[in-house]
């Protein structure tokens, strides 16, 4: 077995007035791919140092499998982790940084040599196996920490940030080996990334984390369409979330309707339906709407479902990313990101009216924060 069990673990640093990482609870099941992803701060890979034995666990327990391994030593936990800066010896080869941690435990040289050639060649760097690190790329180089972990067989893979001293192209490429990787072990992983495009292409499920505090747990669409409070909403995504704030006044034949200083957008039966029952009338609630849900071309906004929905705004500013436009669009009040196709030829001042699928968006109480339909 290698489930992982973190029950009720805290993380408080001497001189700290409040921990690291609070009262964490989370099962991982055997053959996952979870994803901690967070901002800088939020005690993810806290959380990995102290599974991998290189922290001290100041509360709770940690289990792989059926074994509590609070006291075990690092290196009797059956893990391998894949750090940031690959952590490679520069004056031995290739084949002697994979091969180093099986020396150690005193294996037999066949078996050494059997499991070296096999990672090399999971990982396409056979023809590198005798260069120095210093003589590779950083990608390569990467794959030579991997294989290290890999040659081990451990029970948990363990990641801490594997991709960020990578440029763009690389870690793309990366991201799919270790994807391809995972596929083919079937092994179970635990990634930490401040990167929620790493988290939302790579995990089967996803623990988003502030402050030392799990803020969801869930699958990558889940995550998206989904969100559990403001803060996921406004950290999954590219672009943030769009949020406007107003108030909820419940109108006739079960409907309702959202009002700012100057708008107001009609609100569809089912969700006015959630926001009186959860007794929001005549209070204030934050409206989020993602950028694919605003609609600018003149035929969507022909479409019934933008009758009650259009919000006139200015251009402010155009950014394109090849195959999508996003539009900064703002007036007195509000201001948005919708995304558009790069034929649509808007121009920088220019004012244009926009509608909210008021089917997709989203509705959060101001004060707590949390979702309500």
């Amino acid at each position: 077995m290698s489930s992982v069990s973190f029950r009720n673990v805290c993380k408080r640093y001497p001189g700290e007035k409040r921990n690291s990482v609070n009262r964490f609870n989370l099962e991982v099941d055997d053959g996952e791919f979870l994803v901690l992803v967070g901002p800088s701060g939020c005690g993810k890979s806290t959380l990995l140092r102290m599974l991998a034995g290189l922290e001290d666990i100041s509360e709770g327990e940690i289990h792989i499998g059926d074994r509590m391994i609070n006291y075990v030593l690092p290196k009797d936990r059956d893990i391998a982790m894949v750090f940031q800066n690959y952590a490679l010896y520069p004056h031995m080869s290739v084949y002697e940084n994979i091969a180093f941690g099986l020396r150690l435990r005193k294996m037999a040289k066949a078996e050494i040599h059997e499991r070296v050639t096999r990672s090399a060649k999971i990982l396409e760097i056979e023809s590198q196996l005798y260069k120095k690190p210093l003589q590779m790329s950083g990608g390569q180089r990467q794959r030579v920490a991997l294989g290290r972990a890999i040659v081990r067989e451990p029970d948990v893979f363990l990641f801490d940030e594997p991709l960020s001293n990578l440029d763009a192209k690389l870690r793309v490429q990366m991201r799919e080996e270790i994807g391809k990787l995972y596929r083919r072990l079937k092994a179970t992983m635990i990634y930490v990334t401040h990167d929620q495009v790493e988290a939302m292409t790579m995990g089967t499920r996803i623990v988003v984390m502030k402050d030392g505090n799990i803020q969801q747990v869930a699958t990558p669409e889940e995550l998206y369409t989904q969100p559990s409070n403001l803060f996921v909403a406004g950290f999954i995504g590219t672009p943030p979330m769009n949020i406007l704030k107003g108030k909820f006044r419940a109108s006739y034949q079960g409907s309702g309707l959202f009002e700012t200083r100057k708008y107001t957008l009609n609100i569809p039966p089912e969700k006015a339906k959630m926001l009186i029952d959860g007794n929001y009338h005549d209070k204030d609630v934050v409206l989020g709407v993602r950028a694919e849900n605003i609609g600018y071309r003149p035929e969507d906004l022909a479409q019934p479902k933008f009758n009650d929905s259009k919000i006139e705004m200015r251009v402010e500013m155009k950014e394109l990313l090849g195959s999508d436009v996003y539009l900064y669009l703002h007036n007195k009040d509000h201001k948005l990101v919708a995304r558009t196709d790069p034929y649509i030829r808007f121009v920088e001042g220019e004012q244009i009216m926009v509608g909210l699928d008021m089917e997709r968006v989203h509705f959060f109480d101001p004060n707590t924060e949390g979702r309500i339909c």
